[in-house]
């Protein structure tokens, strides 16, 4: 039994946290840890660009579905969509309405679930599931039963989404953040961003010539070049610098579906995009 203390008029369980603010700088930062127990260490989190993927139709969502059949006899794998165009005219309405932005975040997960229904149904014959958050403590079960669950990318905040950093009404946390959130929970082995482009530029390559592709960058440094376009989001670059167990993502062009493969085994393709607080790792070639 853990040792009492009395003698302020109040008992006190003896811990390094008794009788301190939870608010403090000081006591946050003694808390910290690289060290994290990972939930499903060898789960590889598949996040599906809506606009880059759904909105293309049968010739982007069918090649993709029948790799993710093929992959997952190797690979445990958890897909998370965004919303796509339609999210886009969901958020116009809103925004034409004058919502505020929590409530902004609150609609669009629902237009989510269509791109996430087509996914499932498409994948139901090779073991696809609607997987909702209530169920993410099943999470294991499904996985061990070589199931292949399918979820939104929208993170729970809703109503609560904080005020955005950038200017602007649309929520900072979008489906890139809310999947990266999951996978941070989940300690995923690796989580893939699926786009439409050969990963990260310097400027957006479908638009403008003459560019420069990043291999590998640090999180922070995109985030300091401020470029005008990112095919992820601003946020979920700022997550991943603070992230504890994921410590690096891929970002992937998923019209060539070979290159979910490649991504999922180590091979060279797209950009890595890593967290300087586990800069060593990544460099060792030990990070996620």
């Amino acid at each position: 039994m853990s040792d009492l203390l009395t003698g302020d008029g109040r008992t006190h369980i003896k811990s390094g946290l008794m009788r301190e603010s939870l608010v403090s700088r000081k006591l946050i930062q003694e808390t910290d840890s690289d060290t994290v127990k990972s939930m499903v260490p060898d789960v590889n989190m598949l996040c599906i660009g809506g606009r880059s993927i759904m909105d293309r139709g049968k010739e982007a969502i069918l090649p993709l579905v029948d790799a993710v059949a093929e992959l997952k006899l190797k690979h445990k794998l958890v897909l998370g969509v965004g919303g796509g165009a339609r999210a886009r005219h969901t958020y116009a309405i809103g925004i034409d309405l004058g919502l505020p932005i929590g409530g902004l975040a609150r609609i669009v997960g629902g237009v989510e679930e269509n791109n996430r229904d087509i996914l499932q149904f498409l994948l139901a014959p090779h073991g696809g599931i609607t997987f909702v958050k209530d169920h993410f403590q099943d999470l294991q079960l499904f996985l061990n039963n070589g199931m292949i669950p399918v979820c939104i990318g929208q993170p729970p905040y809703h109503f609560w989404e904080p005020p955005s950093v950038e200017k602007g009404q649309l929520p900072d946390n979008g489906p890139d953040t809310g999947l990266f959130l999951m996978a941070e929970v989940m300690g995923a082995s690796k989580v893939i961003y699926v786009k439409d482009v050969d990963g990260v530029f310097s400027n957006d390559p479908q638009r403008h010539s003459n560019v420069e592709k990043f291999e590998t960058i640090r999180a922070q440094d995109l985030l300091d070049r401020n470029l005008p376009d990112l095919p992820v989001e601003r946020e979920m670059l700022r997550t991943l610098e603070n992230a504890r167990s994921v410590k690096a993502v891929h970002v992937i062009n998923g019209l060539d579906t070979d290159n979910i493969r490649k991504a999922l085994v180590g091979e060279k393709t797209g950009t890595m995009i890593y967290s300087g607080r586990h800069e060593l790792a990544h460099a060792t070639g030990k990070g996620k």
